[in-house]
């Protein structure tokens, strides 16, 4: 995220092939698709906000090594095409890993041009281990219940408390689930979306993913690229640092995310009364972590989940009034209400978060090589801590069951692809969760791809949460192929929106933070 990308001096458009055909119903699928396609049975479960939305079951083998085996169950959404021009199923997922993806179908289809929805069966599911799908994990209900030990380890028997919690989660997990840990990964999930294509009697999936389900994408592309047709990725993880280094990475964009909201209540001297300086409003924040430290607001919000609280304030700006009035409250009016209030929107954890939490440690930890030796952890994060306070070891906690875990974890997987269509990537260039490196490492893997830009932009998740300008790209990308060519890094620049104010003024601002708000509400747990 501290490298900008270079300027564009022109751009050029490639053009890449429609599709237009009948419904995949009505078209002839393969003979080994029949009965695959055939399971699928669609039934309303229209919400007030999308009253077309459908859902559907279908299953998988738990081992795909194993097709006649033991089968677990994964749950699908649609938004059906209505138009004549059909260009196929349209997978999308939200993140995570670990997020639930149902509701994004129709967020995805009611907030395209309705044009381009109309075109697509725009198709959510929940990966296996989440939500709706069967079996569903929860390892250790309520391990995030307040109040746990303070994130920071300044004693031996802090940093044992948490280490203690690390390994009982793991411990949880490997009794529980010890028969599903070695296919909670990604490679089982991508091979999960090609058992959908086949249901779907599709010979080619589009896919639009945010990000941890750019990673997700991405390997599918590596497993399956003749069967791509278009290949969206908004907030791109970086595939070559899964993901311990990946962690030690969003310590400090994080950090200096933080940085970015504290500065932004500096400017709004005017509304909050925490000063001009923004070093000094930080130097407040972190008394008011020490002071929660020792005595939690209203029982519930310690130092940890202070924190938990204030961490999705670098996902996303639009949180960011909201952590500013409490932030305010706390320390000009010693009223902690408010800062209850904030945590219980922003970070307390429910059954769903278990659940999310259960599948992004089962991933994470199968995915890629962790270190085993907790003497490694200490090392490495002191080490990120002394020039990114903010998150380095709230995050090092969250992540530290992957020292324990029962199960062994293979090579990450080389996604560098140069078989794909054009596929088209998003990124801020001052996202936190997922740094502007990743972004471009990625657009350098994936030959023939093109790189759009927020320049700017901190938040994560950035297509259909405001910002006509990506829109406008990704809505041509859909319709017909269509993505920019530049001569820089990146392919074409965008201008970030500003930042929020205290109180939404315009109608136009309203609208823009009503999209961000719910596209984020939507994105994968911890996303």
């Amino acid at each position: 995220m501290r490298k900008r990308a270079a300027a564009l001096c022109g751009a050029a458009v490639v053009m890449a092939g429609t599709f237009t055909a009948v419904p995949a119903e009505a078209s002839a699928p393969d003979t080994a698709n029949t009965v695959r396609t055939a399971r699928l049975t669609w039934k309303s479960c229209a919400t007030e906000d999308y009253p077309t939305l459908q859902c559907a079951s279908l299953k998988v083998p738990l081992d795909h090594r194993r097709p006649h085996g033991k089968k677990i169950t994964l749950a699908l959404s649609r938004v059906p095409h209505t138009a004549r021009t059909y260009q196929g199923p349209l997978l999308v997922n939200p993140g995570g890993p670990g997020g639930s993806g149902l509701t994004l179908a129709g967020f995805v289809a009611s907030s395209l041009p309705a044009k381009v929805a109309a075109q697509y069966d725009v198709i959510g599911f929940d990966p296996r281990g989440v939500g709706a799908s069967r079996p569903a994990l929860d390892c250790r209900p309520g391990h995030f219940d307040p109040v746990r030990p303070d994130s920071l380890p300044t004693t031996p028997a802090i940093e044992k408390a948490n280490l203690d919690r690390a390994r009982s989660f793991a411990a949880a997990c490997g009794k529980k689930y010890g028969h599903l840990l070695p296919y909670i990964d990604t490679t089982s999930a991508v091979r999960d979306m090609d058992a959908i294509r086949q249901a779907l009697g599709a010979k080619k999936i589009n896919y639009f993913g945010y990000s941890y389900g750019t990673y997700l994408g991405a390997v599918y592309a590596t497993f399956f690229p003749e069967r791509v047709r278009r290949l969206v990725l908004d907030s791109v993880v970086d595939p070559t640092d899964v993901w311990h280094e990946a962690n030690l990475n969003q310590d400090v964009a994080f950090n200096d995310r933080h940085r970015a909201f504290l500065a932004w209540v500096a400017e709004h001297n005017s509304t909050y009364g925490l000063g001009s300086d923004p070093e000094k409003i930080e130097a407040e924040w972190y008394a008011m972590r020490a002071a929660l430290a020792k005595r939690p607001a209203g029982g519930t919000v310690g130092a940890a989940e202070l924190e938990d609280t204030y961490i999705p304030g670098g996902y996303y700006n639009g949180y960011w009034p909201s952590l500013a009035e409490a932030f305010a409250a706390y320390v000009n009016d010693k009223d902690p209400e408010p800062l209850v209030e904030a945590y219980e929107d922003f970070g307390a954890v429910d059954a769903s978060g278990d659940n999310g939490y259960s599948v992004y440690t089962s991933v994470q930890c199968r995915d890629a090589h962790w270190p085993r030796d907790w003497r490694q952890w200490r090392k490495d994060n002191w080490a990120v801590y002394e020039k990114a306070p903010f998150m380095t070891w709230n995050n090092a906690w969250y992540n530290a069951p992957c020292a324990f875990w029962p199960t062994d974890s293979p090579r990450s997987v080389n996604v560098a692809n140069g078989k794909l269509p054009p596929a088209l990537l998003f990124q801020a260039t001052g996202d936190a969760a997922t740094p502007y490196e990743g972004a471009v490492t990625a657009h350098r893997l994936l030959a023939r791809s093109s790189l759009v830009i927020e320049e700017g932009g901190g938040n994560h998740g950035i297509t259909l949460s405001g910002n006509a300008c990506l829109d406008k790209h990704l809505a041509a990308y859909l319709t017909d192929g269509t993505v920019p060519r530049g001569y820089g890094e990146a392919d074409a620049v965008c201008e970030a929106l500003p930042d929020p104010k205290p109180t939404a003024t315009t109608a136009k601002a309203a609208s823009a933070s009503s999209k961000g708000s719910a596209l984020h509400g939507l994105l994968g747990f911890r996303h």
